[in-house]
């Protein structure tokens, strides 16, 4: 894997005669070297995740498609770092902002609402399924709720390639923080994924997949272990995220625990609606 500090932003990368890439300049622990907008087409094109509103990275994307017209301006889901920069964009270019529709939360839970980009209006909701089209490309919307509720992935049927946000990433595994993130519709998201044919994602951060079946079952897989750290310490009497998080992320920097300890909490959500747990008070213990 390339180092975070050999990505270079500002400069668009042609990954692919459809595909380029041009990262922007918000590199932290939680998106790596900094997320990925994606340029699809020649001529008449679309861009997937605009990114931050960082003026220097629109100004970037701006330059990138120049002599070039934007036909439509896709959004993988809402956090901070995917979809405000659509509305500066849309601004200097007149393209509408279509793909996943605004977050709509329902409950009055605790979360980390400072992620999430309230402001995002689309002109387009797409469906599972859909598609939008240019000369030479279509892209299909896949419904892949999980990370987030309303979170698309778009595959690339010329290429079989497919943009995956921040579903499946390039570098880590994915956050799962509730009550937006949900882990069952995450897991069923990552079966749906390892049923299709793809040849490469392309995700918002981390470096292009080249085998993304064998990634997807080892994500699956990874997700199935946590689940039975988690039981097992419930067994032995330890019903505490905190310790949980203390005891099977060892070694990771202390920084990261309560990202993890949202993914934690995720999975017993998950377990206490198949049956196996119950939350007690402060604790969680086994039925």
């Amino acid at each position: 894997m390339r180092r975070m500090e050999d990505w270079a932003t500002g400069i668009v990368e042609t990954l692919d005669p459809l595909v380029r890439r041009l990262l922007a300049p918000n590199p932290s622990p939680f998106t790596h070297s900094g997320t990925q907008s994606y340029i699809v087409g020649r001529g008449d094109v679309a861009v997937i995740d605009p990114g931050p509103d960082v003026p220097e990275h629109v100004d970037a994307l701006l330059d990138a498609v120049r002599g070039e017209r934007i036909a439509f301006i896709l959004c993988t889901h809402t956090h901070r770092d995917h979809s405000p920069a659509s509305r500066p964009l849309q601004a200097a270019t007149g393209a509408p902002i279509v793909g996943c529709p605004p977050l709509a939360l329902e409950d009055d839970g605790p979360r980390a609402d400072a992620a999430f980009d309230f402001d995002y209006r689309p002109d387009r909701v797409l469906a599972d399924g859909e598609t939008v089209s240019g000369e030479g490309w279509t892209l299909e919307a896949v419904a892949t709720p999980g990370h987030t509720s309303n979170h698309l992935c778009y595959a690339l049927s010329e290429r079989r390639a497919l943009f995956t946000g921040d579903h499946v990433m390039g570098w880590s595994t994915t956050i799962v923080s509730p009550p937006d993130g949900d882990m069952a519709a995450y897991m069923a998201s990552l079966a749906k994924l390892l049923a299709r044919e793809d040849a490469v994602y392309y995700p918002a951060h981390g470096p292009a997949v080249e085998n993304p079946q064998r990634l997807v079952r080892g994500l699956i897989g990874h997700r199935r272990q946590r689940e039975g750290q988690i039981l097992r310490h419930l067994q032995a009497g330890e019903g505490q995220i905190p310790a949980m998080v203390a005891a099977m992320y060892k070694g990771v920097d202390p920084g990261l625990h309560p990202a993890a300890a949202r993914s934690v909490l995720a999975h017993l959500i998950d377990l206490e609606a198949r049956g196996m747990v119950s939350e007690e008070g402060p604790a969680w213990r086994p039925r």
